[in-house]
């Protein structure tokens, strides 16, 4: 079960990859204390494993919203407004995030 989530989590990131044209080119999952995930300018991108129990949404939350810093480095309008037009209420799915809702039931 949790290869065939791993396997998921990978490929959900190749298309938002995809999706938003960014050079992330290394996808890799494993215990974070502080934060979900991580990405330097050089396109490699670590993400915490605690998501791989979490429904999909909460997923793409997180994935854009480490991708999106590649076209802005803070959260700032420009991110804000990215984050809308791909995800439309993305801050209702930050609260899902961060009071612990959205594990996966499959």
């Amino acid at each position: 079960m949790v290869d065939q989530r791993k396997s998921a989590f990978r490929a959900r990131v190749a298309y938002w990859v995809q999706r938003l044209d960014v050079g992330a080119h290394s996808v890799t999952l494993r215990p974070m204390r502080n934060k979900w995930a991580s990405c330097s300018t050089s396109g490699r991108m670590t993400f915490n494993s605690d998501l791989l129990p979490l429904d999909e949404a909460l997923w793409d939350y997180v994935i854009v919203h480490e991708l999106l810093h590649f076209f802005a480095p803070n959260h700032g309008k420009l991110w804000k407004s990215l984050m809308a037009a791909y995800l439309g209420d993305y801050r209702a799915l930050e609260t899902r995030l961060r009071e612990g809702e959205g594990t996966a039931t499959s």
